[in-house]
């Protein structure tokens, strides 16, 4: 999660911010309730394969170089408009609670330059009706406020992708 939508991140970085002037914090705070079980949930997480099929935006592409979901284990992946991943990113597994929670920290780059650093929890907790996440990112942007805009707007719409993609997947 926690990834931008390619024109996000492009149009931040096409402004020509210099770092030092635009260093940005910022923490983010969203919630969203599913109608699957917690562990379905869990799941859509820690597979990244299923990450990549609802966690981008449908004018963008993800791909995962590595991923190794466990404490200690990171994922490598490229992003950006389909045809062109230029966007790197790496997160690193800091805390996995199976059916719980997850801490990552994750850093964004393109061309070698550091676009952001980000702390990321995300907080399961099952309900009589499914699941309630919430996501907390505590964000430095390198290049301005555009990308703590990008990393939430990438957010909000990674949710609601999920709860389309668990809505058409058949309960077992």
């Amino acid at each position: 999660m926690g990834h931008l939508t390619a024109q996000e991140e492009e149009e931040s970085i096409e402004r020509g911010f210099k770092m030092s002037d635009r260093l940005q914090h910022a923490t983010i705070t969203l919630q969203h309730s599913y109608s699957a079980p917690l562990e379905r949930v869990f799941c859509e997480f820690a597979d990244p394969v299923a990450r990549a099929r609802w966690s981008t935006p449908s004018k963008d592409e993800l791909i995962y170089d590595e991923a190794n979901f466990q404490i200690g284990g990171k994922d490598v992946f490229r992003c950006g408009p389909k045809g062109d991943p230029k966007f790197r990113g790496e997160t690193r597994y800091l805390e996995i609670v199976p059916n719980a929670r997850v801490v990552s920290s994750e850093t964004v780059d393109v061309d070698g330059q550091r676009l952001a650093v980000a702390l990321t929890t995300l907080d399961f907790e099952p309900t009589e009706d499914g699941t309630n996440l919430t996501v907390t990112i505590q964000l430095v942007s390198f290049v301005g406020g555009d990308m703590i805009h990008s990393y939430e707007s990438g957010n909000k719409s990674a949710l609601k992708n999920l709860a389309l993609h668990l809505s058409n997947i058949p309960s077992a």
